[in-house]
């Protein structure tokens, strides 16, 4: 007979530790959501739907990549694959051509333009120290402070580094961990030439892992509870409950501050009350003609946006375009935020006129703060049979798409040999 088991939350990080689990236990998977998919699906409804956030993976995206295989998703159909570029219109263009590892990289920036001699050089050393040190440091300390320490000009700070650590930390430089960043390098730029290529999607996020993993669940008859919230989970009479429902594990795949709420656990609390969080915008704009940018995914030096996105070159949305800004120290009013992207938008294609239409996502919680000495959760409570799982329980990750699927396979796998069940 298999155990019971619950996932409560569908979040990427839910459906990976569902999806492990499907064909070894009696499964049921919690939601309190209209959709799955957590802070990484598609909202609205209809013809107005658009991502919460405009969301990039790497070739070094392991196991999202496998699990999407595994439901179905295939992701040479679902996302564009593009080998490492860093474009910043009136600043640093760097393309890193298809060669062996780390040769790509050693060409891409013996090529790049917008940097000067002694900047390639600076950058070179620093990214060489990292590597030398197998990706580790001693002890954590904050971005600003390794890279100053390492000679980093502001030029490389304005074009490379801060938006590196925004789009891959949603941190601001100075509280951003050098040891979580060092993670993310070694795993894309320190690791095999495809590791750190650019995978941007050609679909909503939705299709690429929540609404395949959920159909794929059902199929296998995995009871699924959409829009059934949650009010505990507890250590019960020897067996965990899920409100008044007793299982053999329950996987708790839930935000810190849901946690916190959910599990009346004192040590889980108090490290879910160190969490801190970032906001990120995304701002969509739909013009009258094709926006034409010069490239899928770029941005512009000293502008408003991190980064631009070419939604209908990338997934066919006639005349859209998206912008992010990660971990904003403040936001203008909405129709100032419109105007200062739609001004990117027109200093890397002059031939727009002004937006038909547009549309603002804030998501004020959308990441936690990857900070220095952050305590992270492990993947079993205190309590037995009762584990967790989301992107803020993995050990070294950033909030990431991939942090988040590998904690829901760690958390899988973990309930596996504590039920001895089979493979």
């Amino acid at each position: 007979m298999k155990p019971r088991v619950a996932v409560v939350g569908a979040g990427w990080a839910g459906l990976a530790a569902a999806v492990e689990l499907a064909d070894a236990a009696e499964l049921t998977v919690y939601e309190a959501g209209r959709e799955p998919g957590g802070r990484a699906r598609c909202l609205g409804r209809d013809e107005d739907r658009f991502d919460n956030g405009q969301h990039i993976l790497l070739g070094a995206y392991a196991e999202c990549l496998r699990l999407m295989r595994k439901v179905g998703a295939e992701p040479d159909h679902l996302l564009r694959r593009l080998p490492m570029q860093w474009l910043r219109q009136g600043g640093l263009d760097m393309r890193c051509p298809r060669l062996p590892a780390p040769l790509h990289v050693a060409a891409g920036l013996l090529l790049a333009r917008g940097l000067s001699w002694g900047d390639k050089g600076r950058l070179a050393r620093a990214l060489d120290a990292l590597k030398r040190a197998g990706y580790r440091l001693p002890a954590d300390v904050g971005v600003e402070s390794w890279l100053l320490r390492h000679g980093q000009s502001e030029a490389l700070l304005r074009d490379f580094w801060r938006p590196l650590v925004a789009s891959a930390l949603n941190t601001p430089l100075r509280q951003a961990s050098m040891r979580v960043l060092a993670a993310v390098l070694r795993d894309s730029l320190g690791a095999g030439r495809s590791a750190s290529d650019l995978l941007l999607p050609m679909q909503n996020v939705s299709a690429l892992f929540p609404q395949p993993a959920w159909r794929w669940l059902g199929e296998r008859g995995v009871e699924l509870r959409l829009g059934q919230r949650v009010a505990a989970i507890a250590p019960g009479d020897g067996r965990p409950r899920v409100d008044e429902a007793e299982y053999d594990a329950v996987i708790a795949a839930v935000a810190p501050y849901h946690a916190d709420a959910l599990l009346a656990e004192p040590a889980l609390r108090q490290r879910a009350a160190a969490y801190r969080y970032c906001p990120i915008a995304t701002v969509y704009l739909r013009y009258g003609q094709s926006p034409r940018l010069p490239a899928p995914m770029l941005g512009v030096s000293g502008g408003a946006a991190d980064w631009l996105f070419d939604r209908e070159a990338l997934c066919g949305e006639a005349g859209w375009l998206a912008a992010v800004l990660s971990a904003p120290a403040s936001l203008p009013p909405q129709a100032e935020l419109v105007r200062a992207v739609a001004e990117d938008a027109r200093r890397v294609a002059p031939w727009l006129g002004e937006p038909q239409q547009s549309k603002v996502i804030v998501e004020k919680r959308a990441t936690f703060a990857s900070e220095v000495g952050l305590n992270r959760p492990d993947v079993r409570l205190a309590w037995p049979g009762m584990y967790l799982a989301g992107d803020w329980a993995h050990p070294e990750y950033p909030a990431t798409l991939e942090g988040a699927v590998r904690s829901g396979v760690a958390a899988a796998a973990a309930v596996k040999l504590d039920l001895r069940m089979e493979p």
